[in-house]
């Protein structure tokens, strides 16, 4: 049987696809920013008829047409677009892949007679992207080069044994090589690729490259040239659907217990785990309700990720009653296997904490739930790092050298009537949140220095001498106080601060 390819080119991709989403009317165009200034990404037809092209600069197109509607190019949503297509392109085809940033190759071997022959093939496929509005010139031939020329001029058919008949009035450009060589070769009047077929390869490989030799031979068939379809990414998704309608929580936990077992076993195989799932229960009346979970670490155990769904379905309102049930992992994340120890799987501290992390971001939000991680820094307000605990893995900290520092730290606060402070020395005794203390003991001072690369307002008053009081009332503190703009007064009154305290 003869290979068979169909090359589908989407010129205005980007503009259409934005255009579906927001309508406008009047001529339009995509811009995107390159160097230090605007130019034409895409452009829409009506945009086309007013002598706009794609590459312009914005600056003259506004001059050309003073009505040009633009917005910014989104290149990753035209990506996305593209293999939206790809996908869809799969009932014409079983390998289909990307051909450049907008255009689709296919390999239609043995297809066609299920549409009634290639041209309603093309038929078909052309009046279902009219229908959504997306406009496409497409072609079918022997070879992929044939096919990827033929498309971006004009589109067709080209018949089995008549590729250098058909492919002959088509322009060297059409064989995908650079502009350069292009241009380089019409300049000796080699404009067309009939001009190019009979000649010796060996001459035109000295003189203008190798890379024109290729691209000719694979436009002939002379060179194979595959069709590498990209590998489809895992899909994590399961269903059922009830003979019967549902309504009690515990018969939804348990249509939802069958598919976790199902959709654990699928990321399993494919060696991930769950960082969000998303649960979908379908009524009778066909409205959908949504519960969804998240997860601080991956995982793929169906007990521990049926436990955060209770609140969620307990919430839900059956109505008339529940019919289908489908379950997707919207983010998941690699997760190698892991060895168990004797006795088979256990609970580990690990994943209790991951558990409760869990369980409180569902309830109050990931962002919401953190830890201190530590940080090198000698100023007790810089020594740690506030981060969301599902987003980021615990540390120990580091070994240092010096006093031992209190384990709760807050903001400075001023402490009143301090007597009998000496230089050199703490008060012995110091009113702190409306309570009275008795310096009991005393050990210190540590002198921090404010560090000089930052800018902060708290530290601007310089160096601070840190105390650990042992007071008789049984609180211990961490008092300090700024020598240098501290002043003593007849009494020996100083101002000092408590900024943390003991266990």
């Amino acid at each position: 049987m003869a290979r068979r390819l169909l090359s589908i080119w989407f010129p205005r991709l980007a503009s259409d696809t934005s255009l579906r989403k927001r309508p406008l009317e009047g001529p339009f165009a995509l811009t995107l920013r390159s160097g230090n200034s605007d130019h034409l990404h895409c452009v829409s037809p009506l945009a086309q008829a007013h002598g706009l092209a794609r590459g312009m600069a914005l600056a003259d197109a506004r001059a050309i047409c003073p009505d040009l509607a633009t917005r910014p190019a989104d290149l990753a949503r035209e990506a996305a677009a593209l293999a939206g297509l790809r996908r869809w392109a799969g009932r014409y085809a079983p390998l289909v892949a990307r051909d450049g940033a907008d255009g689709l190759i296919a390999d239609i071997t043995g297809v066609p007679h299920l549409f009634g022959g290639e041209a309603a093939l093309r038929a078909d496929l052309h009046d279902r992207l009219d229908r959504v509005g997306l406009a496409a010139q497409s072609a079918i031939a022997g070879t992929r080069g044939a096919a990827h020329a033929l498309a971006r001029n004009g589109g067709g058919l080209l018949p089995e044994g008549a590729l250098a008949e058909g492919l002959g009035p088509l322009p060297v450009s059409a064989l995908r090589i650079d502009h350069e060589t292009a241009a380089t070769l019409s300049r000796v009047g080699l404009s067309r690729i009939a001009d190019l077929v009979h000649l010796p390869r060996a001459p035109l490989a000295k003189r203008f490259g190798p890379a024109l030799v290729m691209r000719l031979d694979q436009a002939l068939g002379t060179r194979p040239e595959p069709v590498d379809a990209e590998r489809e990414a895992p899909h994590f998704g399961v269903r059922m659907t009830l003979p019967e309608p549902i309504g009690l929580q515990e018969d939804v936990m348990a249509g939802l217990a069958r598919l976790l077992e199902r959709l654990c076993a699928l990321l399993t195989h494919h060696q991930h785990g769950a960082r969000r799932v998303l649960l979908e229960l379908r009524r009778v009346d066909r409205e959908t309700a949504h519960v969804r979970v998240g997860l601080a670490r991956p995982m793929r155990d169906p007990a521990r990720i049926a436990a955060l769904f209770e609140k969620g379905v307990a919430e839900v309102e059956a109505g008339f009653g529940i019919d289908a049930l489908r379950l997707c992992a919207e983010v998941t994340e690699k997760l190698p296997p892991e060895q168990l120890g004797p006795g088979g799987p256990k609970l580990r501290s690990e994943d209790a904490l991951a558990d409760l992390i869990s369980r409180l971001g569902n309830r109050l939000g990931f962002d919401a739930v953190q830890r201190l991680l530590p940080a090198d820094s000698t100023i007790p307000e810089r020594s740690f790092l506030l981060a969301p605990a599902a987003y980021s893995a615990a540390e120990e900290s580091p070994a240092r050298r010096g006093p031992p520092r209190p384990q709760l730290l807050f903001p400075p606060e001023m402490v009143s009537s301090a007597r009998g402070a000496q230089p050199g020395h703490p008060p012995a005794q110091f009113r702190w949140r409306n309570m009275h203390f008795s310096t009991l003991r005393a050990t210190g001072p540590e002198r921090i220095a404010p560090e000089w690369w930052f800018d902060d307002p708290a530290w601007r008053s310089g160096l601070r001498d840190y105390w650990r009081i042992e007071t008789r009332e049984g609180p211990r503190l961490w008092l300090f106080h700024t020598p240098q703009v501290a002043g003593w007064d007849a009494g020996g009154a100083q101002d000092w601060f408590v900024q943390g305290e003991f266990a």
